[in-house]
């Protein structure tokens, strides 16, 4: 489940996991995650979540909301990332394992030594995005990550998740759609089959499993 933690001067005062498809952040008391000080706007900034996609949004704060030292306005977070909201420093943690492993072991007959079990996922499971136009084309992105986004943060990103049962694709954000073999994909993922073409923002990809 990814979180957020309020640090002020290293030390850590607040944590708040996002379970909500928006958390909203802010000085007023009716706000999710409340931080009572006059650096931080009554309606700050909100977080949210899309799937296995969390993005956060300045509300035209007074201070503006920062990471690595630059202002953002609307920006998917990866794990890791630190925001900067008036004084306080907050840590977005979002780390999930790859592939889920079964905790039971198997105890073979008149033996002690446990077998682990086998794992839920294949390991044969590999994807990749093949840019077909544009000035990347020809480019390889392997799907080595859970979550993999493309295109270009705050005009148009698509974000492609690894699941069990294979890769879905869906729109984070921005005004082109994203489409999938030609037909509108919004938040609702669409599960990719090899060879399916994906365009966002006029380029042209295409997905390919082995």
């Amino acid at each position: 489940m990814p979180k957020v933690s309020v640090v002020l001067d290293g030390l850590v005062i607040k944590e708040v996991e996002l379970t909500k498809e928006r958390t909203t952040l802010g000085r007023r008391p009716y706000n999710d995650i409340v931080i009572d000080n006059l650096t931080v706007s009554g309606e700050h900034a909100v977080f949210i979540m899309r799937g296995d996609v969390v993005t956060v949004e300045d509300r035209n704060s007074t201070n503006g909301t920062y990471i690595g030292g630059k202002a953002i306005k609307t920006q998917m977070l990866q794990h890791g990332d630190v925001l900067e909201v008036g004084k306080y420093k907050i840590k977005f943690e979002s780390e999930q394992p790859a592939y889920d492993f079964e905790k039971t072991m198997i105890f073979k007959p008149r033996t002690a030594a446990p077998v682990p079990a086998k794992p839920v996922v294949a390991p044969e499971l590999h994807g990749l995005i093949k840019v077909l136009s544009g000035a990347a084309a020809g480019r390889e992105l392997a799907l080595t990550k859970v979550v993999t986004t493309v295109g270009k943060p705050g005009v148009s990103v698509a974000a492609i998740t690894q699941r069990r049962n294979g890769f879905f694709v869906h729109h984070v954000e921005g005004n082109d759609r994203l489409l999938h073999n030609g037909v509108p994909v919004g938040e609702e993922p669409a599960a990719l089959k090899h060879g399916d073409l994906i365009v966002l923002a006029g380029t042209q990809m295409q997905f390919l499993q082995h």
